[in-house]
């Protein structure tokens, strides 16, 4: 892996076929990372009667893998930067591929747990980079294309997750959802070492006090958005508060001190970058609002069987589908400021649309709220992600790749937690009021999109 980097290659993209194989390995690897943070959620029940333990032990199983990925995305990012991003990219494969296979031979849930933390770092580290290395892939005229397939495959990888281990779980036993890892792993890891490209790299060692503090605050927001959510003791969740707020304080200090900060602060200070993770932040938490709550008031609220709930919510990734390619093709060409904020009103209607649900829908009454959801999400996600992408300079590709997870991973984490809090404090009719939040949520971020327009011809 030669550190220097092809000036051609550098300018705009790969030669082809060479970019297509390298597209086809980021691809693959992000499409392994998305998918196993929902595989394993069908197979919790089985898994915990396999394993003969209680089930609220068993969520560690996805809970493990997820907090390993978030607390680590930007650390990895900064390697990245420092390393190159097919090293990191590489090394997260190889791990998240062995660990899959330790998933396979675990007799006992620690086994399975720990084997399942150690793949959440090899996911970490493929995610990471995963935009910052199609930024040295594609042609720039091509980059926003890149991101909407890129973005279409991390939607799809995250709602095909229960539907395939459903499928698996018919026909094996469980250790087959991470099998399955292991010959994709492999040929991801091949593909990618010998089509990746080289990138820019940066001088500096690695910040292993502010990665360890970054760790933690990340962390420690969660526990406390977790802690609120399942109502704990008020004295509890104020020494998690206070600790959180000490830690982002010695954490923010030290990387001011910087120039090339591991928690991208320089990117913040520019105006598209910080109000386009604003947008990403609110959305997403607008998104996960109605995924966690849309089951409940599907089958809890309508009567609707669970396989017709999968079925009546496939609307909105089928659409998404269409609208995300076409929405990175349009932004090569058009303000993603102006899809993004389009995209995000449709969102918006839709939601609003799933919440006055008549009494006694039809399937067709929710299949076209949900496919204007997924329309106006693909709208908005594509040109959003190459703006986080490209408003970097070339060399901080990776730290603008790795907070656009981090957003993202944010916004989930916090809507899923608004879900249980709302439904904790008024039953299951705090479902559809989540969706109404979600709305609400939605058109704050069609705001903050539309509000970049300032900020993009400053920028000129």
């Amino acid at each position: 892996m030669d550190a220097r980097v092809d000036t051609a290659q550098a300018a705009d993209g790969l030669e082809v076929p060479r970019r297509y194989w390298a597209w086809a390995a980021v691809l693959l690897t992000v499409t392994l990372a998305v998918l196993d943070s929902t595989i394993a959620n069908v197979a919790l029940p089985t898994i915990s009667a396999d394993l003969n333990t209680s089930p609220a032990v068993t969520i560690w199983i996805v809970n493990g893998y997820q907090l390993a990925i978030v607390v680590t995305l930007l650390p990895f990012a900064s390697l990245g930067e420092i390393y190159g991003y097919r090293r990191v990219q590489f090394a997260g494969v190889v791990v998240f591929t062995l660990a899959s296979l330790a998933c396979c031979f675990a007799g006992t849930l620690a086994e399975l747990t720990t084997a399942r933390v150690v793949q959440g770092f090899g996911a970490s580290a493929m995610m990471s980079v995963n935009a910052a290395l199609l930024r040295y892939t594609m042609p720039s005229a091509k980059f926003g294309s890149a991101i909407g397939l890129n973005a279409l495959v991390v939607a799809a990888a995250a709602t095909l997750g229960p539907t395939l281990a459903g499928f698996v779980l018919t026909f094996a036993s469980w250790p087959w959802l991470f099998a399955i890892n292991v010959p994709l792993g492999i040929a991801g890891a091949l593909i990618g070492f010998f089509s990746l490209p080289d990138s820019d790299r940066t001088a500096r060692r690695f910040d292993w006090l502010s990665a360890l503090l970054s760790a933690a605050t990340i962390a420690l927001a969660i526990l406390v958005i977790d802690s609120v959510g399942h109502e704990l003791p008020l004295g509890l969740v104020a020494a998690e508060s206070v600790a959180l707020v000490v830690l982002g304080i010695l954490l923010v200090r030290r990387e001011l001190g910087t120039t090339d900060p591991l928690v991208p602060l320089d990117l913040l200070r520019l105006p598209v970058f910080s109000l386009s993770i604003a947008t990403s932040i609110v959305s997403f938490m607008a998104q996960m609002l109605a995924f966690v709550s849309l089951p409940f008031v599907l089958q809890s609220t309508f009567g609707f069987s669970p396989h017709e709930v999968g079925l009546l919510m496939m609307p909105w990734p089928l659409a998404l589908a269409v609208s995300a390619p076409v929405a990175g093709r349009l932004s090569d060409r058009h303000s993603p400021a102006i899809l993004g904020g389009i995209g995000l009103v449709l969102l918006a209607g839709g939601l609003a649309a799933l919440a006055l649900l008549p009494e006694k829908p039809e399937a067709l009454d929710i299949a076209w709220r949900m496919a204007l959801c997924g329309v106006g999400f693909g709208m908005f996600q594509s040109p959003n992600n190459k703006v986080l992408i490209g408003a970097a300079p070339r060399r901080r590709s990776g730290a603008a790749s790795g907070m656009l997870s981090t957003a993202r991973l944010a916004g989930q984490t916090v809507g899923a937690a608004l879900v249980g809090l709302m439904m904790a404090q008024v039953g299951i009719a705090g479902a559809t009021w989540a969706l109404a939040l979600a709305s609400g949520l939605a058109l704050l971020a069609a705001v903050v999109s539309l509000s970049r327009l300032g900020a993009f011809r400053a920028a000129r």
